[in-house]
């Protein structure tokens, strides 16, 4: 009786020490991160910096070309959404099995097959479309 009350004993000492293990390292049995202060601060200072550089560079026009400020406000806004990703809503590769992050690559597919889609759609009915004077429109039934 006594061997058997030592091992139940050990087995959950085991259960105790690996919870402790796996708070030390900030992640439980699913791989999810847990949330600390200081990643929600670095989170936090990395979004702010994110937004104020872009305000800056439009306010300041900083650039003469709008299309180069564009393409620059949109690589600060794409490296904000990995911020808000990592640091928010803790997404990795090892969360839920890997199956967050397999989500989030078949969406940005999706979303990218239809705006490239758009894209082309819209181009080609510009470039296609007949010109058309105004008084060629007057003369339409």
């Amino acid at each position: 009786m006594s061997a058997h009350t030592n091992h139940d004993h050990d087995s959950a000492q085991d259960a105790h020490n690996h919870e402790h293990h796996d708070d030390e390292h900030g992640h439980d049995d699913s791989g999810a991160s847990h949330s600390t202060l200081s990643g929600y601060v670095t989170g936090f200072i990395l979004a702010v910096f994110l937004t104020a550089i872009p305000f800056w560079l439009v306010m300041g026009k900083v650039f003469e070309s709008s299309s180069t400020t564009a393409l620059v406000l949109m690589a600060f806004a794409a490296v904000q959404i990995v911020v808000h990703m990592i640091y928010f809503l803790h997404m990795n590769t090892r969360s839920e099995g890997g199956w967050s992050f397999l989500a989030l690559l078949f969406t940005l597919l999706i979303v990218g097959i239809a705006l490239a889609g758009s894209l082309w759609v819209m181009y080609h009915m510009n470039a296609n479309m007949m010109p058309m004077s105004i008084h060629d429109m007057k003369n339409m039934p």
